[in-house]
């Protein structure tokens, strides 16, 4: 007897009630959880994954917290188990490397398809996040989800009103009116929360350094335009020769133009030295 196709994801029980013997299981599958597998033909990758718990999942559930926002591209922790979302039930579905939450106030608006998935929407999403991370990553996540194109403030604005006694509901508004598409990156997301929320003047994101016609030659990270200030975050690319040029020529740029730089790196994100070292950098140029 030939073997029988299996598909990409299967149940132990399905694969045997369609005449799969149980070394064509053992051989073919790899075992994501008791009696589901994924087919060692394809990417383990966290679609095809999701895609797989689906099959053991009730009808109605939807991914979501940690694991939508990494299906949604946000910046957030890759480890640990998929995690999904269900209305009430007496009885929750329980499997290693499977975590599932009971959720109340789910609407149909706040599930949406994405990659064939069932997923919260990222405005749920980001609510969700609330109640589980501080504020410089949650405004990390929302950034993400604005420069992606998946988040609208309208959409976040509707889902928050609605929201009242939701955990986390108080820190998600909070962080909301600081939320920016402009910021490139994780690192800058964090600098712009700490200056943002510090007693330091707002931080201008994206800041335009202008040349002696009024034309924009270079933009910085973040900045005070009013005393000439600008924070930059050099990431790893930065090191790359092509971008280390036109570094050089953004900061020649800056600098003949009477501009401060604050530069930051992975080892300075610590909100008391970006804060310090922006304050010190902003007295220097008349601020008080």
């Amino acid at each position: 007897m030939g073997e029988v196709d299996l598909g990409t994801a299967y149940t132990w029980a399905a694969a045997r009630q369609r005449g799969a013997a149980r070394r064509q299981v053992g051989r073919d599958g790899v075992r994501l959880g008791r009696g589901l597998y994924l087919s060692s033909a394809v990417e383990p990758s966290l679609v095809q994954r999701c895609a797989a718990w689906a099959l053991v999942l009730p009808a109605d559930a939807a991914f979501g917290l940690f694991t939508a926002a990494l299906l949604w591209r946000a910046p957030v922790p890759e480890d640990g188990p998929v995690q999904a979302v269900v209305t009430p039930r007496s009885v929750l579905p329980q499997r290693r490397g499977l975590q599932v939450r009971v959720r109340t106030d789910l609407t149909p608006a706040d599930v949406v398809p994405l990659s064939g998935l069932r997923v919260t929407s990222p405005a749920q999403t980001y609510l969700d996040l609330a109640a589980r991370v501080p504020g410089h990553e949650l405004v990390a996540i929302g950034d993400a989800l604005l420069r992606g194109g998946h988040l609208d403030r309208a959409a976040l604005a509707s889902r928050l009103a609605r929201a009242s006694g939701a955990r986390g509901v108080i820190r998600a508004r909070a962080c909301a009116g600081l939320l920016s598409p402009l910021a490139m990156s994780r690192p800058e997301s964090l600098i712009r929360y700490w200056l943002a929320t510090s007693r330091l003047p707002e931080p201008e994101p994206q800041v335009p350094i202008l040349d002696r016609h009024g034309r924009a030659v270079a933009h910085a990270d973040l900045g005070w335009s009013r005393w000439k200030v600008a924070v930059e975050y050099e990431g790893r690319q930065h090191a790359e020769r092509t971008q280390f040029g036109r570094d050089v020529e953004r900061y020649s740029l800056m600098a003949a133009d009477g501009w401060l730089t604050v530069r930051f790196a992975a080892r300075h994100l610590d909100e008391q030295l970006v804060v310090d070292r922006a304050r010190r950098a902003l007295l220097s140029r008349g601020w008080r």
